[in-house]
């Protein structure tokens, strides 16, 4: 019986990751770049990429973005301030997206002219790391308030990460965070990648990391991360496309905490 679910587990990510795979290509030649944004819930992904989108907007960057979530569309409400294109998914209870779900709304919905897609993935940092969206940039984020050991915890998730953010830097303090710790644990998992810091509240990290998000956009080299569902080079290189939609879903460091990056 375990046999035969692993079976069935790995032919669903198989099949998923051919579609990420069509859906990137097709994605390429729209000239859209993907960005899927993973945490665990309350880790301040939505604050942050809604101050990613409205600065976005102020310096005309044509951006949209799908925001999901098990139930409400208290998200899209929130990004929508931002002045970018905002659409909810919802999952029905269940913890990730699909590739399969992105495309149905990227052929239904996203405008001709967008270059850049911000897809705010369910807050679970166990399924939806196992999911290849099509994305060109999967960015893992993490509060301070979480602990340091996440990444040892949720290895998947933050070892598939190109770019890891670190959000609510200014609670570092009294949240008795240890960010040499948490940039040794992001190296074990995940060698090489980038780390940059956030702080929504005060706007610190927002143009640093709108302006990274955009050089790979524009062709930067991405880091390959250990667990990729996918291997990836760099925006518009690979992608994939499939069937129809549904909203069903299942489950080293700088010496201070500015914004800013460390490779």
């Amino acid at each position: 019986m375990c046999d035969s679910m692993d079976e069935v587990t790995q032919a669903v990510l198989a099949k998923n990751d051919d579609l990420a795979a069509s859906l990137r290509e097709e994605l390429a030649r729209r000239g859209v770049s993907v960005v899927n944004l993973l945490s665990s819930p309350g880790s301040g992904k939505t604050e942050l990429l809604g101050r990613v989108l409205a600065r976005a907007v102020e310096r005309a960057i044509p951006v949209a973005a799908l925001t999901a979530d098990l139930a409400t569309d208290n998200d899209a409400h929130r990004l929508a301030r931002s002045g970018a294109p905002v659409k909810q998914l919802l999952t029905d209870g269940l913890c990730h997206l699909e590739a399969r779900q992105l495309r149905g709304h990227v052929e239904s919905w996203l405008a001709e002219g967008t270059s850049l897609l911000f897809v705010e993935n369910v807050g679970n940092l166990v399924c939806p790391a196992s999911y290849d969206l099509g994305e060109s940039l999967r960015i893992v984020l993490m509060a301070v308030t979480e602990g340091e050991d996440k990444p040892l915890k949720y290895p998947t998730a933050f070892g598939s990460a190109h770019l890891v953010v670190l959000t609510k830097t200014d609670l570092a303090g009294p949240a008795g965070f240890d960010q040499a710790a948490f940039a040794a644990n992001i190296q074990r998992v995940n060698p090489g990648v980038e780390l940059m810091f956030s702080c929504a509240r005060t706007g610190d990290g927002v143009d640093t990391l709108l302006d990274r998000v955009l050089a790979v956009r524009d062709g930067a080299a991405v880091h390959r991360p250990p667990l990729a569902p996918r291997p990836h080079s760099h925006a518009h290189a690979h992608a994939q496309s499939d069937a129809h939609i549904h909203t069903h879903t299942h489950e080293d460091a700088a010496s201070g905490l500015a914004a800013g990056r460390v490779s």
